[in-house]
């Protein structure tokens, strides 16, 4: 990470906190590690990132629909899915430290490392070897190259390290009040699974043809080990998963259609398409036939932001079997070859899953601007977010130019008219320059500014965050000026 792009990311962080969009959780308590929360901007920016996710995938499709499963499953789901078996990552301990860290991802950021340093023969040779290992689960072997390439503990910067071990990552509870007599549920490590054993119930009653689709957003928890890159990685995260199912055979020309899909669907709010770029999986998943991961060039470097994975028909077949209840589909589609009907399958299914904090993350990145507006008579700044216009938290803020003569109330007035559509702000404090100041650092797309001559002839000043330039509209304009431009058409057309 070069300096820039390190400043980068700590004054994002920074102003995160300070205007109130994400904060450490348990902060007065000294925090809790990988855990945040999102303040009262982070919450309405998060659930409007929902919001366009949600109207895209379900709203725009007529053969996707949404659920709202449970965190709490019966914890043979988990048995089904081999998550109790097989969830689990390569983990390592330094002896010095007693810090457990990722051995994959300790060998990640050698990597990147040695691309930043120009060795890129080297970078290419230890992901092949590191990509081998993972693939055989050889765990020596990452160890082995952890030592090669003299890896040091970041706290102890020693390289006494341990073995490698398979560290499985679900949290676990008990339900029922006696202690004896209560069963070990998991905290959902993801939320497929709760669109899976719902795939009967919604076909049956929602009368869904193949190819159908389920979307959910919903929380899941990992016992994460080590705290992240801020809300890259944390214990308890959120999900935007569709799970589209489909005739056996067909899953490859579905798998392309979703892969270019969504990828499109990311530069519409506004990100430079040339920060995102596909990243296949040369280890895949028990259940997967292929996969590709949708990256975005961070400060830090491309992660990983949505999963597009074709899962076969594991899943259904695994919940048949543990269950006992058919997961079949009856097709009376003709089948060309056969001049018959397709008859009972399980379907295959292709899943889109995107983590809504990452894309919170790098919404906010994208938007973070520090402008110079220094002119030869004064030395001027202001630090703006450039948010879509439908992602911005507050849509437009009313300010009256003092604060006397009757602008308060006209204000008011003008406010109450516009809020039941719009969220939106009201402030009288301080010179008009700060309050605007203010709004830009919260990314609100237009300023409406209440003065005296709005008491003669009802039209305000409205001013836009990007170009700073001022019109002035007829009070009564406001409603359909602002909806028009916050509209979700702007985005889904």
């Amino acid at each position: 990470m070069s300096k820039n792009t390190d400043e980068l990311f700590k004054n994002v962080i920074a102003h995160a906190k300070e205007y109130g969009f994400v904060f450490p959780s348990s902060e007065i308590y000294d925090g809790l590690s990988a855990v945040y929360d999102y303040g009262q901007f982070g919450a309405e920016l998060k659930n409007n990132i929902k919001t366009y996710w949600w109207k895209s995938m379900v709203q725009m499709h007529d053969n996707i629909v949404g659920i709202d499963s449970a965190i709490f499953m019966h914890p043979k789901i988990w048995k089904a899915s081999g998550h109790v078996d097989g969830f689990s990552d390569p983990m390592i301990d330094n002896k010095d430290s007693n810090k457990r860290y990722r051995a994959d991802q300790l060998l990640e950021d050698r990597i990147a490392k040695l691309d930043e340093e120009g060795k890129t023969s080297e970078a290419e040779e230890l992901q092949v070897e590191m990509d081998n290992a993972l693939k055989a689960e050889n765990l020596p072997r990452l160890r082995e190259l952890i030592i090669e390439q003299n890896i040091k503990c970041p706290i102890s910067g020693t390289t006494n390290w341990t073995e490698v071990r398979q560290f499985n990552l679900m949290f676990s509870t008990r339900v029922g009040a006696i202690a004896d007599e209560s069963d070990t549920i998991y905290l959902r490590p993801e939320t497929a699974q709760g669109i899976f054993v719902n795939y009967l119930n919604v076909q049956k009653s929602g009368r869904m043809k193949i190819p159908f689709g389920i979307a959910q957003i919903g929380k899941a928890f990992r016992n994460e080990v080590i705290a992240r890159q801020f809300i890259i990685r944390m214990r308890e995260f959120e999900q935007m998963e569709m799970q589209y199912f489909v005739r056996p055979g067909t899953q490859a020309q579905w798998f392309d259609k979703w892969k270019e899909t969504r990828l499109k669907w990311h530069p519409a709010l506004g990100t430079d398409a040339a920060k995102y770029r596909y990243h296949e999986h040369t280890k895949l998943a028990h259940y997967a036939d292929a996969a590709y991961d949708i990256e975005f060039e961070f400060p830090f470097g491309f992660k990983e932001v949505e999963g597009i994975h074709s899962r076969t028909d594991f899943d259904l077949s695994q919940h048949q079997q543990f269950s006992g209840k058919k997961m079949q589909y009856f097709d009376p589609e003709i089948d060309p070859a056969t001049e018959k009907p397709y008859g009972n399958y399980i379907p295959y299914v292709i899943e889109t899953s995107i983590g809504l904090d990452r894309m919170f993350l790098l919404t906010m990145i994208n938007a973070y601007r520090e402008e110079d507006l220094s002119t030869d008579e004064k030395q001027d700044s202001r630090t703006v977010l450039r948010l879509h216009p439908c992602l911005a938290p507050v849509k437009a803020a009313v300010f009256p130019l003092i604060k006397k003569d009757g602008l308060p109330e006209k204000a008011r007035e003008i406010m109450d008219s516009l809020k039941l559509d719009f969220n939106l702000q009201y402030e009288e404090k301080d010179a008009i320059g700060k309050r605007y100041r203010r709004q830009d650092a919260i990314g609100t797309p237009f300023c409406i500014t209440v003065d005296h001559q709005t008491l003669e002839d009802n039209t305000v000043t409205i001013r836009h965050r990007d170009s700073m330039k001022q019109e002035r509209v007829a009070a009564d304009q406001l409603d359909k000026i602002i909806g028009d431009l916050v509209s979700w058409k702007n985005l889904l057309k």
